[in-house]
This record gives C-alpha cells, structure tokens and sequence, in this order.
C-alpha cells in the first residue's frame, strides 16, 4: 500500500488530540496509529518514539508562540497594547486550537526540562516585553520574571479551568477582562 503524502500531519494531529484528552503517558502509539488508521510500524517511519513525537509537537509550537508574541511586540508600542494584543492571541489559540493548547499547556512540565537557552520561548519574548517595560518606566515593579510568572497565571489558570469544566468557553470572552487584570498588576 503506498504512502499517503499526508500521514505525517495526520499523526501529529491525532497525537495532539489523544495528548490532550488522555495525556502523553496515558496515550501509546498504537492509540495513536488506531485514530490514524494506520499500523503501529507506520508512525516509527515518521518518528523513532512516541518521547521524539510528543517533542517535536510540543517545540515546534512552543517556538511558534514564541515567534508570533515577538512579531506583535515589534509592531505595537506601549506595554498596555502588548498585553491586550498577547492576552488576545493566548485566548485565540486556545478558542482555534483547544487541543493543541491544553496540550501545551499541561505537558509542558514534562518538556521544559528539553528547552535550551538558544529557543526562543514564549516565556522569554513575556520577559522581554515587561523589561522593555520596565526600562520604559511603564511597569510599577522591577523584575521582569516575576511579572512574567504573574501575567501568565493570570491567563494559564482560566485556560486549565476551561479544560477541566470549571468555565465554559469560549476563552475569548474573558480576553478583555484577563488583560486588565494582567494590566492592573503591572502597569503604573
């Protein structure tokens, strides 16, 4: 049987699905080659592991983020529309890509152990965006990693709660009020 052109991103679609219902741990290849229709073998000619997957999905997208929140940073000025404009583009991935964001978020205590210093990170394009900040006089505090930690729970935390059905979608809707509340803790 010939090679379907496309296995490749039907494998990483269903392992970010399956990652993000059952978590990797719970999730085998074979799981994933049954939502696939495909054998067991066949995912082993696109990836040596399911640990080689699961980090390839979750670096690519993680240094995706990372590209799209510094790309908004170097067309918007002031640090008031940076976090709107970030706060914004967390709650779209999520409401466009729910899987895609819940596996993100829950198995990245599982992968930031692999990430080097030479990635770019989400968590560093935030740091960066509240030191230009800082040394713009625009935020009340003085350490860039403790408002970083600090706006992202302020969005990470609605986001589980919508994972698990403490609140209903879509995330969106509280894109506003997550923003001033993020706004509130570190602006002037």
């Amino acid at each position: 049987m010939p090679r379907r052109p496309d296995t490749r991103q039907r494998i990483e679609r269903a392992a970010v699905a399956l990652f993000a219902a059952k978590g990797v741990n719970a999730t085998t290849t074979r799981d994933i080659a049954a939502a696939v229709e495909i054998s067991e073998a066949a995912i082993y000619r696109h990836f040596r592991s399911k640990d080689e997957l699961t980090w390839h999905l979750f670096s690519t997208h993680y240094v995706e983020l990372a590209g799209h929140i510094d790309a908004m940073m170097a067309e918007t000025p002031s640090l008031a529309e940076r976090i709107d404009r970030t706060v914004g583009l967390f709650c779209d991935l999520f409401d466009r890509e729910p899987d895609l964001f819940t596996f993100i978020l829950l198995s990245q205590h599982g992968q930031l152990g692999r990430v080097t210093d030479v990635m770019p990170t989400p968590v560093e394009s935030l740091r960066r965006m509240f030191q230009a900040g800082i040394d713009r006089g625009e935020c009340r505090g003085a350490d860039a990693d403790l408002m970083t930690a600090m706006a992202l729970g302020l969005v990470t935390q609605p986001a589980t709660f919508l994972v698990y059905g403490r609140i209903a979608r879509p995330l969106g809707r509280f894109a506003p009020a997550l923003a001033d509340a993020v706004k509130r803790v570190v602006l002037r």
